[in-house]
C-alpha cells in the first residue's frame, strides 16, 4: 500500500479549501498512492478554539453524510481510484459530529467513523459543538487494505485502539488538530508508536497546519510500523504531503501479533475496563 498524508492550511474560504483537498487528491494519485488522508475538519478554520456562542452559526457549519461535499469528494476518488478518509462537521438530523467518511477506491462510502470521545479545555471546547460518536470503532475492508479511525481525541484511548485491532485494522489512521508544543517531549508521538506496536498494525497521523490565530497547528504528520518504528515524518509549520509504503504483511509477523495478541488473557480483566470513579 502506497499511503498519503495531505497536510494543508485551513482557510476562511470553504470552497477553496474544499479545491485543495480534490487537488491533494490528485497529487497523492500523480505519486502513486492508493490511499490519502485529510486531518480533522479540514474544510474550516478550527471553530472549535472558541466557546460556542451562536448555535445556529455552528449548526450552518455542518453537513449531512452523503452531501454536497462528500459527493464531490466520493467523486474524485472514483475518478482516480483512490481510497479516501475524509473529516468534516456532520450533522445527522439534530446531532452534530466530528466525522471522518471512508470512501472505496470507486467512490463507494463504506461508512462514518464519529469521534466517540469529546473533550474541553482551553482552546478545544469540542463540547459545545460535538455529539459524542455512536458507531463505536469500526474498520473498513478497502481495496487498499483494512482501515481503522481513531479521531484525534480517541487515539489517547488505549481501549479504542485495541478495539480497532481486535476488528482486524492493518492500518490505523488519525485525522489530527494538534498544535505547536501541544504535546511535551513528543508524547502525541510516542502514543501513537506504542499502539502500533503493541496492537500489531501501521498507525499514520495527518495533522493540521497553520498559523489561524487563537491556534497554531504544527503539521509534522507522520506514519509508523508495527514495530513502532517511525517510517515518514511531514513539514513543521508547512504544507506537506507525506506519502509512504507500507508493506501490510508485516502486520501478521509483529510482536503484537505474534505475542502480545495471541498472549492475552482479558477474561481475567476485562471487568477492570469499566472504571469506578470512586474507587
Amino acid at each position: 500500500m502506497r499511503l498519503a498524508l495531505a497536510q494543508i492550511r485551513s482557510t476562511p474560504d470553504r470552497e477553496h479549501n474544499l479545491r485543495r483537498v480534490l487537488e491533494s487528491m490528485g497529487e497523492a494519485h500523480a505519486h502513486g498512492a492508493d490511499v490519502v488522508v485529510f486531518a480533522e475538519v479540514v474544510l474550516d478554520r478550527f471553530f472549535p478554539c472558541r466557546r460556542c456562542v451562536d448555535p445556529a452559526a455552528a449548526a450552518a457549519l455542518a453537513e449531512t453524510v452523503p452531501g454536497p461535499t462528500t459527493e464531490r469528494v466520493a467523486a474524485r476518488a472514483r475518478e482516480l481510484g483512490l481510497v479516501t478518509v475524509f473529516n468534516l462537521y456532520e450533522r445527522h438530523g439534530e446531532r452534530f459530529y466530528d466525522s471522518s467518511p471512508v470512501f472505496d477506491a470507486d467512490g463507494t462510502l463504506l461508512g462514518v467513523t464519529r469521534m466517540i470521545h469529546i473533550t474541553d479545555y482551553e482552546g478545544f471546547h469540542e463540547q459545545d459543538y460535538y455529539h459524542p460518536g455512536d458507531r463505536g470503532a469500526p474498520v473498513y475492508q478497502t481495496r487498499a487494505g483494512r482501515i481503522g479511525v481513531a479521531i484525534c481525541y480517541d487515539r489517547h484511548y488505549p481501549e479504542y485502539m485495541r478495539a480497532l485491532a481486535a476488528a482486524g485494522a492493518e492500518l490505523v489512521v488519525i485525522p489530527q488538530a494538534g498544535t505547536v508544543g501541544e504535546w511535551p517531549e513528543g508524547l502525541y508521538e510516542a502514543e501513537v508508536r506504542t499502539a502500533a506496536f503493541q496492537n500489531g498494525y501501521f498507525a499514520a497521523l495527518c495533522n493540521r497546519v497553520g498559523d489561524e490565530g487563537a491556534l497554531v497547528f504544527a503539521g509534522e504528520s507522520f506514519a509508523v510500523d508495527p514495530a513502532g518504528r517511525v517510517l515518514a515524518r511531514g513539514a513543521s509549520l508547512e504544507e506537506d504531503l507525506v506519502v509512504v509504503d507500507l508493506d501490510l504483511g508485516e502486520c501478521a509477523s509483529s510482536n503484537g501479533r505474534r505475542l502480545f495478541w495471541r498472549d492475552r488473557r482479558p477474561e481475567l480483566y476485562r471487568q477492570w475496563l469499566e472504571i469506578d470513579p470512586a474507587r
